[in-house]
């Protein structure tokens, strides 16, 4: 795409500015670091167009203060871009699984997509950060097929960016934009956790 110019128009009978203006599903995927930084760098746009911004975090722990929420609260509290909501889904998905927990999990997850097709409807947002939302599709708590069908008919102009490893390939073929994220180092591999300012 030279100078941002597309390579190919398609024969649709869109103007230009209404092809241009569409309403977009993005996926960022893959083992790379990187997915859910770039979503929020979405939603600093978004928030600088003066875009409302809905956040929904499905597995990160509901107790982990991340600077991008802690930066995007203030800025969506200062009046000077969008509105920013921050919604964890329930206590989240701690990646060390506690017994009789995926049950809750599940049903929190099934909840937050309910919530997020409630606001699809009532066209609450101009984008949709769903983070993580990968999971609950690969591990069945949420319908993919569902997932797809909602963000087909969404009316309005409702960007949704979606997070998270293992896309499923039936999101991904639908998808407008998908950006898969390679990881070639990671600090981790040689046993390096994760640190303030890097990771959260």
């Amino acid at each position: 795409m030279p100078q941002g110019k597309p390579e190919y128009v398609p024969d649709d009978g869109l103007t230009t500015r209404q092809r241009r203006n569409r309403p977009l599903v993005i996926v960022h995927t893959g083992p790379g670091k990187g997915k859910s930084t770039a979503a929020f760098g979405l939603a600093l746009r978004a928030w600088n167009q003066g875009w409302p911004i809905g956040v929904f975090q499905f597995v990160k722990s509901a107790k982990w203060r991340i600077g991008e929420e802690t930066a995007l609260r203030v800025l969506g509290d200062s009046a000077e871009g969008g509105t920013v909501t921050w919604n964890k889904m329930g206590e989240g998905w701690s990646w060390i699984q506690r017994p009789g927990s995926e049950a809750d999990h599940a049903a929190d997850a099934r909840e937050g997509w309910e919530q997020i097709k409630r606001d699809l409807a009532a066209e609450t947002y101009r984008l949709y950060v769903l983070d993580e939302f990968t999971y609950p599709m690969k591990w069945g708590w949420v319908d993919v097929e569902d997932v797809i069908a909602v963000l087909r008919d969404r009316p309005g102009n409702q960007h949704v960016v979606i997070t998270g490893r293992d896309a499923d390939p039936r999101l991904v073929g639908f998808a407008d934009l998908v950006t898969e994220m390679g990881k070639v180092k990671h600090p981790m591999d040689q046993g390096q956790k994760g640190q303030k300012g890097i990771e959260w």
